[in-house]
């Protein structure tokens, strides 16, 4: 992911070349595994840029944005081969999302993670959904109603991070990571992974219909217009 001076924030482009890079790869004999990273040293991924936030005002465009993203993570659990995430900075919102979509996950101390939507009254329901699938529901609920970030030990010891390297050292690992998993039987990795993904696929499925319901009446309520336009306003100030 390559935007560093928006923090690897990501657009509807930038997700639909990263579906289709794993279609390619997918359909590729030559290509073992997968390393997802993100360009620079601040982040991984910051969630959504902060313009198509903007354009989210509307019931229809927030079932348009909504058809979109479950397309996006569609293609990431349909990916069939080893996905390792690389995580060399910052992962917000949507990009923590992604990042626990991987199957393995390697950072530095200096990594910071966090479902922060609910902070710009964007109801978590994805997020929640993604958190509760890796860490259960007690903490998932904690972390999705606080919205706040968390720092690479904690992320290790609730197991969201795999392994914490120097920052000079997480795109080789990752590598080597990636390399391991993908010298595995490849019949084995792939029927494994649709097996998840039988498991998860519902879930997820149901956590949009719910969404598309929830950011709606959050919408028709004026909170999450308001709370979007003042982290909007903040956000922009601090460029």
């Amino acid at each position: 992911m390559c935007r560093p001076d928006k923090l690897n924030a990501w657009h509807k482009e930038m997700r639909g070349e990263l579906a289709a890079a794993l279609r390619r790869a997918e359909a590729d004999s030559a290509v073992a595994a997968v390393l997802l990273t993100g360009a620079g040293e601040k982040a991984f991924c910051a969630g959504a840029d902060i313009a198509e936030i903007a354009e989210h005002q509307s019931e229809e465009s927030i079932r348009t944005s909504l058809q979109e993203w479950r397309d996006f993570y569609t293609a990431i659990l349909a990916f069939e081969k080893p996905l390792v995430v690389g995580l060399n900075g910052l992962a917000a919102g949507s990009g923590f999302q992604v990042a626990l979509l991987g199957d393995m996950r390697i950072g530095h101390p200096g990594v910071r993670m966090g479902q922060v939507e609910i902070n710009s009254g964007i109801p978590s329901v994805t997020g929640s959904l993604i958190m509760a699938q890796r860490l259960g529901a007690a903490k998932a609920r904690e972390l999705a109603l606080s919205g706040r970030m968390i720092e690479a030990d904690e992320a290790s010891r609730l197991g969201l991070l795999d392994r914490i390297v120097p920052p000079q050292r997480v795109r080789a690992e990752a590598v080597a990571s990636a390399v391991a998993l993908g010298s595995q039987s490849a019949a084995a990795i792939r029927l494994t992974k649709q097996w998840f993904r039988q498991m998860e696929q519902p879930q997820i499925d149901a956590a949009f219909d719910f969404a598309e319901s929830a950011q709606i009446a959050a919408l028709r309520e004026g909170d999450m217009a308001e709370r979007t336009r003042r982290f909007l306003t903040r956000n922009r100030g601090s460029n």
